[in-house]
């Protein structure tokens, strides 16, 4: 079982990118560390995340048997647009700072390179930027619960920029 390399392609190739405020030739670049991989065992997943100005969600992955890792690298100021994914994402800060908001509350959450955060899926639309405009931001993400030969992001439309504006830099 692999994710196919057209999965991820098709996603770049069909506007994973918004406008960036920042100009680069590639202002994300994704690049695939482990192909689709499958537990051998029968896996199930919880995970209970609690956000400080939030309710506790309560992400339970019924079939968690396949994963994947990307290593996503973010340039100056991109923005990866809104969107969702099949299961919970494990994402881990490398390099730079890296900026999470979900429509439901449009509240802008900051991570500093060395720390992580779960990223819901299961449908709750969200956004990620590197809110410097110098340095580059690179996260570690492992996707939980993908399904067979489904896609990793599913790119969503999300409120209007002016319901859930970028803080100015």
């Amino acid at each position: 079982m692999r994710i196919s390399p057209i999965s991820i392609a098709t996603v770049l190739a069909a506007g994973l990118l918004a406008q960036p405020p920042v100009e680069a030739q590639n202002p994300i670049t994704v690049e695939l560390l482990t192909p689709l991989a499958e537990f051998t065992d029968d896996v199930s997943i919880l995970i209970r995340n609690k956000f400080p100005d939030r309710r506790t969600d309560a992400l339970n992955v019924r079939d968690g048997s396949n994963i994947a890792t990307v290593r996503v690298t973010f340039q100056p100021g991109a923005v990866f647009p809104w969107h969702t994914h099949p299961g919970p994402v494990l994402i881990a800060v490398a390099e730079g700072d890296f900026v999470y908001a979900m429509s439901e509350d449009c509240i802008h959450r900051w991570y500093p390179e060395g720390t992580a955060v779960v990223d819901a899926g299961f449908g709750m639309e969200h956004m990620a930027y590197n809110p410097s405009l110098t340095e580059e931001t690179v996260v570690y993400a492992t996707f939980l619960g993908v399904p067979d030969g489904g896609p990793l992001t599913i790119l969503t439309e999300g409120p209007e920029l002016d319901d859930c504006p970028l803080p100015n830099p």
